[in-house]
């Protein structure tokens, strides 16, 4: 598997220019115009292989940097990647840091030439002088700390699930950190450990970490301890590869996402840890409490940093709309707590949007069976939409609607001139 990539945003001040005696060991590749899949190869401090590929000085240069190599090939993402900033931004360089030769090598090995590959891309950088976005996890990080030796800054640097082994607990300046930039942020999506190992990178190290579905368990990939060892036992190290891909490889496809569909972005929530997100704790937008996934986050670096969370889909577009439904229970018997199961259904069907109220909100809530069930008063329930912030607040339509037994379903209206309703079942 690649070591993963990541997003940074290149803003270069006027300086001395490198010495042509440098000999870079990655190789840069440009991707045409009149063909994704072609790429040109462009010599540091030559400048006639820039005019000879194409390179227009005036646009951005945005850099896709891959990760370590199991086999010495060039996985599928990074042309969808390339693609995707091409259709996306219009005028723009795409380029790829080729450094297969240093990557295919034993795991260890290639965490050292990370510093290598990063030495070169800061050369490249300092000869442009041109405003770039790079791709490409900690290798980004040490391409700015050497950027930072000279006075320049890079502005931005997105971590797309960084790799943990050897990089883990480890200083800053042995990895990615905030002081690579002006304004870091992350997406983890594997930072679930499986055979005393976790993919992704755990410990928090940007302005902004974001945990898409807890950072763990992504939807569509079947990850169990047994296909590991199935996997391993028929295809060897690759079979490892193949077992933690889907999650490892989710966060690119994230980053894809927020550059094709640009309607759709996905919002993400601040929250002290998934458990708290998922009992619907956290769904404020208040004071920069939410922010935009991928590649049109707001850049607002804080002092601390941020933990936001989010649900996806399993497939693109990812984009899935938060909720926060509070239910106030006055109980009238002993002490119970009652599992509680909510579905909405929109008038359209299709359409999610706060715009659309629901027809019907239904609440269920199973009991265990007794000769006689307890009862509960419920005194409103309140919807609250997160894309929005919107609070639509449904109350029982009837006098005796807010007692509610076992197996007994009460309708509460909302409380506006629209006509919507919420069912509640005991």
């Amino acid at each position: 598997f690649n070591a993963r990539f990541l997003h940074c945003c290149l803003y270069t001040e006027t300086g001395e220019r490198m010495k042509m005696s440098y000999k870079p060991k990655s190789v840069f590749r440009l991707y045409t115009d009149s063909n994704i899949d072609d790429t040109c190869r462009v010599e540091l401090f030559k400048p006639y292989t820039l005019d000879a590929c194409g390179f227009n000085s005036s646009h951005p240069l945005a850099i896709i940097i891959h990760g370590w190599s199991v086999d010495g090939m060039m996985e599928n993402w990074i042309s969808r990647l390339a693609s995707a900033l091409k259709s996306s931004e219009g005028s723009i360089n795409v380029m790829i840091a080729d450094w297969l030769t240093l990557a295919h090598q034993h795991y260890p090995i290639a965490v050292q030439n990370t510093r290598i590959v990063g030495q070169d891309i800061a050369h490249l950088l300092r000869w442009l002088e041109v405003r770039c976005i790079c791709l490409g996890a900690h290798i980004s990080g040490f391409a700015g700390s050497n950027l930072a030796v000279s006075g320049k800054t890079l502005g931005r640097i997105t971590g797309l699930d960084p790799v943990g082994p050897l990089f883990e607990g480890m200083s800053h300046t042995e990895r990615l950190s905030p002081e690579d930039a002006r304004f870091v942020d992350a997406i983890h999506t594997f930072t679930q450990e499986r055979m005393g190992l976790s993919v992704g990178i755990k410990q928090l190290f940007a302005h902004f970490d974001f945990y898409p579905n807890g950072g763990s368990f992504q939807p569509g990939c079947q990850l169990h301890v047994q296909n590991i060892y199935a996997h391993l036992a028929q295809y060897g190290i690759m079979g490892f590869e193949q077992t933690v891909k889907c999650a490892h490889e989710r966060t690119v496809h994230l980053f894809i996402d927020s550059l094709l569909n640009k309607d759709k972005q996905i919002m993400a929530y601040k929250c002290s840890d998934n458990t708290a997100f998922e009992k619907g704790y956290c769904l404020d937008c208040r004071k920069n409490r939410c922010d935009t996934l991928g590649y049109d986050i707001k850049k607002v670096r804080t002092g601390t940093s941020k933990r936001p969370f989010l649900k996806t889909r399993s497939h693109m577009p990812y984009k899935l709309f938060h909720y926060q439904i509070r239910i106030q229970f006055i109980n009238q018997t002993d002490k119970i707590e009652p599992t509680l199961t909510v579905s909405l259904t929109g008038t359209t069907g299709r359409n999610p949007m706060w715009a659309k109220m629901w027809s019907m909100l239904k609440t269920m809530i199973p009991w265990a069976k007794s000769s006689r069930g307890p009862q509960l008063t419920v005194g409103k329930i309140t919807v609250k939409a997160g894309e929005t912030q919107r609070k639509t607040a449904f109350c029982p339509q009837t006098d005796d609607g807010m007692y509610i037994e076992p197996s007994q379903e009460k309708v509460f209206a909302v409380k506006r001139r629209e006509r919507s309703s919420s069912r509640s079942r005991g």
